[in-house]
């Protein structure tokens, strides 16, 4: 008996914790692009992926995973040179840019080389991470 309350109250510890640590991230305010970043669109995504190596975020503002990703991508971009970028797609702005991409999850990040997609990645990733699959592409 002392065991099932000790495991109950365990548990309700944990989800008060879980809440408390989703409620902060969820309110977290919006970082701002390096100015480095492209914002693409469905009129300027063929233009900005041509002869470029370029990783695209697709996120949306109400995606707490996606506000993590922000910083992350904002030092990616500050340490890219020449003809490889960090591009951006906001999915409740260009949701056919999402559909054409077969986005399903957020935030997914897609590798282009030359306007072919060469690696995705869902979900929260490293700046470590993602510099080295760039420099692999």
């Amino acid at each position: 008996m002392q065991t099932t309350i000790g495991i109950l109250l365990l548990v309700a510890v944990f989800v008060f914790f879980i809440y408390r640590a989703y409620s902060k991230l969820k309110n977290a305010p919006m970082v701002e692009d390096h100015e480095n970043i492209i914002t693409l669109t469905d009129k300027n995504i063929q233009q900005q992926t041509k002869n470029k190596i370029i990783l695209i975020d697709f996120w949306a503002s109400w995606c707490a995973p996606c506000r993590m990703m922000a910083p992350v991508l904002n030092d990616v971009a500050k340490e890219l040179k020449g003809n490889t970028h960090v591009g951006k797609v906001n999915i409740e702005q260009y949701q056919s840019l999402a559909q054409r991409f077969g986005v399903r999850s957020i935030p997914t990040l897609i590798l282009l080389k030359n306007g072919v997609e060469v690696n995705r990645f869902v979900g929260v990733k490293s700046k470590d991470f993602l510099l080295e699959q760039i420099g692999k592409a």
